[in-house]
């Protein structure tokens, strides 16, 4: 099956973005929500909030603010409506109805996206899973969702007539799906193998998306003679969906591996924390967890409990982190950034990088030993393999072998007993 979500390339989409306030302010998810329109091409003309008790389960909106909201649509000549909250398939057709052009949800724009960018076919079929599941919850056979198939962003089914054929033709691609996805799965988990064989710690970068995590990525592959490695990046939400993964050579031979990962959004919806539970995976093997903070945004406590609560879900409180708090260029005046596992950095100027690789590297790194060692002629596979993965202090090559001081791991110091001097 293709992609559920497609845009048509000539049409230009022109929307009216609709929020419901119950108690707390909304202000910064609907300023997010047209931050993903705009990422996503489409032009935003108004935005709107309703204040009410409680949510209405047919129409999301009460009767009076959709008589508004009609005359606002027909006034500006939108052809898109997107809801700050997650739709019911009853409340999206219901809206379509009464106001007669497309309505989507955030979750819709936030898979629409996802399906745009995702480059990796594992990030490709994550996404199309997602996309499937949300829709096979929200089939309801009327509306614009049904009679207007291939209309772009939020395109749903062919038509009533044909729903449970629909149902059945989702059903076999989920299943078919998930199984390319177990193959998937193997093949990460051997080459997760391979780098644990090596004995090379893993970094994994988390955050809230666009808080610079690739920029970070970036400053340090430049720093260590890896400009040709660079990644993706972009001032843009959800620039970055793959897992991007580099070794990283950093001084006395301190080298470990440093993954970029997706970033997180307010209201992520369950299906992508779901599908995309597999690639954040790689933090969960992670020995080090930099949480990347946009230190110049106002609403960094806000990204803080966010990337928390993904964490939380992920089983990756208990990780040892530090937090990174980017675009130190751009900070506040009263914003410090104290204690042993916080830092401040500026991607763009380089500022404490040192100290950030220095950081890593000293805590990936703290529990090794010194091996003082004596290594015979004819096991130089060991002391290749010393010479490549550890800090080595000393060297000396004599009669009886080649005498060594090198920084080892307690379990590598127990293998080595032989070899002591």
């Amino acid at each position: 099956m293709a992609e559920l979500i497609t845009v048509k390339s000539k049409e230009e989409y022109k929307a009216v973005i609709i929020g419901v306030k119950q108690r707390k302010s909304i202000d910064y998810s609907m300023d997010e929500l047209e931050g993903l329109a705009i990422a996503r091409g489409v032009t935003v003309l108004e935005k709107t909030v309703q204040t009410v008790n409680k949510i209405n389960q047919s129409t999301y909106l009460g009767k009076g603010k959709i008589e508004e909201l009609k005359l606002m649509v027909e006034a500006l000549d939108c052809n898109l409506v997107i809801a700050n909250d997650e739709l019911s398939g009853i409340q999206t057709r219901n809206l379509e109805d009464a106001l007669k052009v497309q309505v989507i949800d955030r979750t819709i724009l936030i898979l629409d996206i996802f399906a745009e960018r995702a480059t990796t076919l594992e990030g490709k079929l994550q996404v199309e899973l997602a996309q499937l599941e949300h829709r096979l919850t929200r089939l309801t056979g009327k509306g614009i969702a049904m009679s207007n198939p291939g209309a772009g962003i939020g395109t749903r089914g062919p038509g009533e007539k044909k729903l449970e054929v629909d149902r059945r033709h989702i059903t076999k691609r989920i299943y078919d799906i998930k199984k390319e996805l177990k193959e998937a799965d193997k093949t990460r988990r051997t080459k997760r193998k391979k780098a644990e064989k090596a004995g090379l710690p893993l970094v994994s970068l988390v955050g809230y998306t666009n808080s610079g995590k690739s920029a970070i990525m970036n400053r340090i592959l430049m720093m260590t003679g890896k400009e040709d490695k660079i990644v993706f990046e972009e001032d843009l939400l959800f620039a970055t969906l793959d897992t991007s993964k580099r070794l990283i050579k950093a001084k006395d031979n301190r080298d470990f591996l440093l993954t970029d990962t997706v970033g997180f959004v307010s209201k992520l919806p369950h299906p992508l924390v779901k599908a995309f539970r597999a690639t954040l995976e790689e933090a969960s093997q992670s020995d080090l967890i930099l949480v990347v903070v946009d230190g110049a945004s106002s609403y960094q406590d806000f990204h803080l409990e966010v990337t928390e609560e993904v964490l939380r879900e992920l089983s990756l409180s208990h990780k040892e982190r530090l937090t990174v708090f980017n675009k130190e260029d751009l900070f506040k005046e009263d914003l410090e950034v104290k204690g042993k596992d916080n830092i401040a950095v500026s991607a763009r100027t380089g500022f404490n990088f040192d100290k950030l690789l220095g950081e890593i590297t000293e805590r990936l790194y703290r529990d090794e030993l010194i091996a003082d060692l004596l290594i015979p002629f004819e096991r130089g596979d060991i002391l290749s393999y010393l010479m490549k993965h550890n800090r080595v202090m000393y060297i000396k090559h004599t009669e009886k072998g080649t005498e060594l001081k090198v920084a080892v791991k307690e379990e590598e110091y127990k293998k080595l007993k032989e070899f002591y001097r």
